[in-house]
């Protein structure tokens, strides 16, 4: 299988994934929206979104959840839970995606991507509204994780990774994690985790453009 990725988050993760899991897959750098890309990629994925994980057989899948629960069925992994924990499993994806994920990312986009790619100035209102939602999810997930180390079970799964999409991106976002000793506290085990602190060591994987340092809200 070859697993079709870029720096940016979400692929992130898929790679983060990927190489948790040792699975047997083939990683190549691809850029949808480069000049005479697109057609190549549209016919794998009509979002031309990354990531996309191609199967020997030609077929494609394409959204980091659902590559994540095929490469651990594939390895037979609990990484992606199931029996009794699926169904809290899916409640931190599901919850993380529509706040505590998508805080991050509001916030994330206006200071770092659009800084990144020249797509324009920050939006002052969407970063104060980003931050507004990130305090409230933040102070949820600090009170779950207060006495455990993980969001379902013993040990890491899935559900962690996800909820973390957005957190190696902090430099450009500047979110206040300091104020979430135990958000904290788990982020850093999460950073002890070679596959997700260095995701792309030895992968071909060019650098993001740099966030300008005149960049400022």
């Amino acid at each position: 299988m070859k697993l079709y990725f870029s720096r940016n988050p979400n692929p992130r993760l898929a790679v983060a994934v990927a190489r948790y899991l040792d699975a047997n897959v083939e990683f190549e750098f691809a850029s949808p929206f480069a000049p005479g890309q697109a057609e190549k990629y549209r016919l794998l994925n009509p979002n031309l979104s990354l990531p996309i994980l191609v199967e020997d057989s030609g077929k494609s899948l394409w959204e980091a959840d659902a590559i994540a629960c095929r490469l651990s069925r594939d390895v037979h992994s609990d990484f992606w839970r199931t029996g009794d924990d699926e169904p809290e499993m899916i409640r931190w994806l599901s919850w993380g995606k529509e706040h505590f994920a998508f805080a991050c990312d509001t916030v994330h986009f206006e200071r770092g991507t659009k800084q990144r790619y020249g797509i324009g100035p920050i939006d002052q209102q969407r970063v104060e509204e980003g931050l507004t939602h990130f305090r409230t999810a933040a102070a949820i997930l600090e009170t779950e994780l207060f006495a455990r180390e993980w969001l379902v079970g013993n040990s890491v799964s899935y559900a962690d990774f996800r909820m973390a999409t957005f957190l190696p991106f902090n430099d450009a976002a500047r979110l206040p994690l300091g104020d979430y000793p135990s958000v904290g506290r788990w982020y850093r085990r999460l950073e002890e985790i070679e596959a997700w602190r260095d995701p792309f060591k030895g992968l071909d994987a060019p650098a993001l453009p740099p966030v300008p340092r005149t960049a400022a809200d």
